[in-house]
Protein backbone atom coordinates (compact mmCIF):
# COMPACT_ATOMS: atom_id res chain seq x y z
CA UNK A 1 0.00 0.00 0.00
CA UNK A 2 1.89 3.54 -1.39
CA UNK A 3 1.30 6.36 0.86
CA UNK A 4 -0.41 8.19 -2.21
CA UNK A 5 -3.05 6.11 -1.68
CA UNK A 6 -3.91 6.59 2.21
CA UNK A 7 -3.46 10.21 0.82
CA UNK A 8 -6.17 10.54 -1.37
CA UNK A 9 -8.67 8.52 0.83
CA UNK A 10 -7.49 10.57 3.74
CA UNK A 11 -8.61 13.74 1.07
CA UNK A 12 -11.47 12.56 0.17
CA UNK A 13 -13.05 11.92 3.93
CA UNK A 14 -11.50 15.56 4.41
CA UNK A 15 -13.26 16.82 1.27
CA UNK A 16 -17.23 15.66 3.41
CA UNK A 17 -16.31 16.96 6.87
CA UNK A 18 -16.59 15.63 9.91
CA UNK A 19 -19.80 13.39 10.76
CA UNK A 20 -19.64 11.58 7.42
CA UNK A 21 -19.78 7.62 7.50
CA UNK A 22 -18.33 5.48 4.82
CA UNK A 23 -17.24 2.31 3.81
CA UNK A 24 -14.06 0.64 1.59
CA UNK A 25 -16.80 1.09 -1.53
CA UNK A 26 -16.38 4.64 -1.41
CA UNK A 27 -12.75 4.64 -2.37
CA UNK A 28 -12.65 1.72 -4.46
CA UNK A 29 -11.77 4.44 -8.01
CA UNK A 30 -8.63 4.51 -6.08
CA UNK A 31 -7.12 0.92 -5.34
CA UNK A 32 -8.58 -2.52 -4.23
CA UNK A 33 -10.53 -3.34 -1.55
CA UNK A 34 -7.66 -5.05 0.39
CA UNK A 35 -5.84 -1.98 -0.61
CA UNK A 36 -8.41 0.60 0.20
CA UNK A 37 -9.20 -1.36 3.64
CA UNK A 38 -5.11 -1.12 4.58
CA UNK A 39 -5.33 2.62 4.39
CA UNK A 40 -8.48 2.53 6.35
CA UNK A 41 -6.78 0.39 9.06
CA UNK A 42 -3.98 3.22 9.16
CA UNK A 43 -6.20 5.88 9.51
CA UNK A 44 -8.02 4.07 12.30
CA UNK A 45 -4.50 3.77 14.16
CA UNK A 46 -3.62 7.26 13.59
CA UNK A 47 -7.15 7.82 15.38
CA UNK A 48 -8.29 9.97 12.37
CA UNK A 49 -11.31 7.85 11.69
CA UNK A 50 -13.13 4.84 13.70
CA UNK A 51 -14.67 1.88 12.74
CA UNK A 52 -18.43 1.67 13.97
CA UNK A 53 -18.75 -2.13 12.90
CA UNK A 54 -17.46 -4.47 10.17
CA UNK A 55 -16.80 -2.09 6.78
CA UNK A 56 -18.39 1.07 8.50
CA UNK A 57 -16.45 3.99 9.27
CA UNK A 58 -16.97 7.16 10.04
CA UNK A 59 -14.33 10.78 10.29
CA UNK A 60 -15.89 11.71 14.28
CA UNK A 61 -17.31 14.92 15.02
CA UNK A 62 -15.54 16.28 18.17
CA UNK A 63 -17.00 18.40 20.90
CA UNK A 64 -14.39 20.81 23.60
CA UNK A 65 -16.32 19.55 25.96
CA UNK A 66 -18.02 16.61 25.35
CA UNK A 67 -15.36 15.21 23.23
CA UNK A 68 -16.07 12.30 20.11
CA UNK A 69 -20.15 12.75 19.44
CA UNK A 70 -21.79 9.41 18.43
CA UNK A 71 -22.55 9.31 14.81
CA UNK A 72 -25.81 10.51 13.13
CA UNK A 73 -28.01 8.08 12.32
CA UNK A 74 -28.93 9.45 8.92
CA UNK A 75 -25.23 9.23 8.21
CA UNK A 76 -25.07 5.69 9.18
CA UNK A 77 -28.23 4.64 6.99
CA UNK A 78 -27.06 6.50 4.05
CA UNK A 79 -23.59 5.17 3.93
CA UNK A 80 -25.37 1.44 3.82
CA UNK A 81 -27.37 2.41 1.60
CA UNK A 82 -24.74 3.67 -0.89
CA UNK A 83 -22.82 0.78 0.16
CA UNK A 84 -25.42 -1.47 -1.58
CA UNK A 85 -27.24 0.08 -3.83
CA UNK A 86 -30.68 0.51 -2.15
CA UNK A 87 -33.28 2.91 -1.33
CA UNK A 88 -33.77 3.62 2.68
CA UNK A 89 -36.99 5.28 4.07
CA UNK A 90 -36.83 6.33 7.87
CA UNK A 91 -39.74 4.50 9.48
CA UNK A 92 -41.91 4.96 12.73
CA UNK A 93 -40.81 6.76 15.80
CA UNK A 94 -37.24 8.12 14.15
CA UNK A 95 -39.01 9.53 11.03
CA UNK A 96 -41.60 11.20 13.62
CA UNK A 97 -38.70 12.38 15.37
CA UNK A 98 -37.16 13.90 12.13
CA UNK A 99 -40.89 15.57 11.28
CA UNK A 100 -41.42 17.08 14.56
CA UNK A 101 -44.07 15.03 15.83
CA UNK A 102 -41.78 13.11 18.94
CA UNK A 103 -38.67 14.84 20.82
CA UNK A 104 -37.87 11.28 21.53
CA UNK A 105 -34.89 9.81 20.01
CA UNK A 106 -35.50 6.19 19.87
CA UNK A 107 -32.86 3.80 20.59
CA UNK A 108 -34.17 1.50 18.52
CA UNK A 109 -33.96 3.27 14.86
CA UNK A 110 -36.53 1.33 11.64
CA UNK A 111 -35.24 2.18 7.79
CA UNK A 112 -37.78 0.87 5.37
CA UNK A 113 -35.82 -0.51 2.18
CA UNK A 114 -35.89 -2.57 -0.96
CA UNK A 115 -33.04 -4.45 0.23
CA UNK A 116 -32.99 -7.35 1.95
CA UNK A 117 -33.58 -6.75 5.91
CA UNK A 118 -30.68 -6.74 8.39
CA UNK A 119 -29.74 -5.86 11.60
CA UNK A 120 -26.61 -3.15 11.96
CA UNK A 121 -25.95 -2.64 15.86
CA UNK A 122 -23.33 0.36 17.06
CA UNK A 123 -22.70 0.78 20.99
CA UNK A 124 -26.11 1.01 22.42
CA UNK A 125 -27.32 1.99 19.05
CA UNK A 126 -29.43 -0.76 16.90
CA UNK A 127 -30.28 0.15 13.55
CA UNK A 128 -33.11 -2.04 11.45
CA UNK A 129 -33.57 -2.12 7.47
CA UNK A 130 -36.56 -3.54 7.01
CA UNK A 131 -37.70 -4.74 3.37
CA UNK A 132 -41.13 -3.45 2.29
CA UNK A 133 -43.33 -3.44 -0.86
CA UNK A 134 -42.19 -1.13 -3.43
CA UNK A 135 -45.32 0.85 -3.24
CA UNK A 136 -44.42 2.14 0.55
CA UNK A 137 -40.73 3.17 -1.20
CA UNK A 138 -42.52 5.27 -4.00
CA UNK A 139 -42.10 8.62 -1.38
CA UNK A 140 -38.39 7.72 -0.10
CA UNK A 141 -36.09 10.53 0.12
CA UNK A 142 -38.93 13.02 0.53
CA UNK A 143 -40.78 15.37 2.99
CA UNK A 144 -43.75 13.52 1.91
CA UNK A 145 -42.73 10.74 2.48
CA UNK A 146 -41.09 11.49 5.80
CA UNK A 147 -44.77 12.93 6.66
CA UNK A 148 -46.25 9.82 5.64
CA UNK A 149 -44.42 7.68 8.25
CA UNK A 150 -44.39 9.91 10.87
CA UNK A 151 -48.44 9.97 10.78
CA UNK A 152 -48.61 6.23 10.74
CA UNK A 153 -46.13 5.89 13.76
CA UNK A 154 -49.25 8.31 15.03
CA UNK A 155 -52.12 6.50 14.49
CA UNK A 156 -55.09 8.63 12.95
CA UNK A 157 -57.11 9.10 16.42
CA UNK A 158 -53.89 11.60 17.61
CA UNK A 159 -54.45 14.49 14.39
CA UNK A 160 -54.83 17.58 16.07
CA UNK A 161 -53.84 21.12 15.65
CA UNK A 162 -50.63 20.44 17.02
CA UNK A 163 -49.76 18.16 14.38
CA UNK A 164 -51.81 20.00 12.04
CA UNK A 165 -48.70 22.91 12.31
CA UNK A 166 -45.83 21.18 12.82
CA UNK A 167 -46.71 18.81 9.60
CA UNK A 168 -47.52 22.23 7.56
CA UNK A 169 -44.41 23.78 8.98
CA UNK A 170 -42.28 20.55 7.93
CA UNK A 171 -43.97 20.71 4.35
CA UNK A 172 -43.02 24.83 3.63
CA UNK A 173 -41.44 24.77 0.30
CA UNK A 174 -43.30 21.47 -1.01
CA UNK A 175 -44.76 22.13 -4.07
CA UNK A 176 -48.79 20.70 -4.57
CA UNK A 177 -47.43 18.91 -7.71
CA UNK A 178 -44.80 17.43 -5.39
CA UNK A 179 -47.03 16.68 -2.97
CA UNK A 180 -49.64 15.07 -4.81
CA UNK A 181 -46.73 12.57 -6.75
CA UNK A 182 -45.43 11.41 -3.53
CA UNK A 183 -48.80 10.99 -1.48
CA UNK A 184 -49.94 8.67 -4.29
CA UNK A 185 -49.73 5.26 -2.29
CA UNK A 186 -50.26 6.91 1.15
CA UNK A 187 -53.26 5.54 3.22
CA UNK A 188 -56.24 7.48 2.29
CA UNK A 189 -56.61 8.95 6.08
CA UNK A 190 -52.84 10.32 5.58
CA UNK A 191 -53.47 11.97 2.36
CA UNK A 192 -56.64 13.96 3.12
CA UNK A 193 -54.99 14.98 6.23
CA UNK A 194 -52.06 16.29 4.24
CA UNK A 195 -54.11 17.57 1.49
CA UNK A 196 -56.65 19.59 3.56
CA UNK A 197 -53.07 20.99 5.34
CA UNK A 198 -51.73 22.32 2.25
CA UNK A 199 -54.98 23.75 1.12
CA UNK A 200 -55.50 25.37 4.15
CA UNK A 201 -52.06 27.38 3.91
CA UNK A 202 -52.94 28.71 0.73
Amino acid sequence: MSQSIVNAVKNRILGHGRGWCFTPKHFLDFDSDTGVRSALSRLQRDKMIRRLTQGLYEYPREHEVLGLLPPQVEEVGKAIAEKNGIRIQPSGAYAANLVGLSEQVPGRIIFLTNGPSKKVKIGKLEIIFRTTREKTMHAAGTKAGLVIQALKNLGKDHLDDVVRARVKRFLSGTTAAELKKNLKYAPQWVRAFVIRIMEDAK
